[in-house]
């Protein structure tokens, strides 16, 4: 998984009813763009390193 600044991490829910999640990547802590990455989250707006799980994709962000 690589990942660049503005892309999307969506995290699937792992057990019944639990919601997918968004976030914006905001930070890399590697210059090859492998995890962790810093991740502000859509739905709160809080901040966090995440290691994502063989349950997450990364989108690519796109410029219109």
């Amino acid at each position: 998984m690589k990942a660049k600044v503005g892309d999307r991490l969506v995290l699937e829910g792992t057990h019944v009813g639990d919601p997918r999640r968004y976030g914006v990547v905001i930070g890399l802590k590697h210059g090859d763009g492998s995890p962790p990455y810093v991740v502000r989250w859509l739905d709160t707006g809080h901040e966090a390193l995440v290691f994502p799980g063989p349950d997450s994709r990364v989108e690519a962000h796109t410029t219109t």
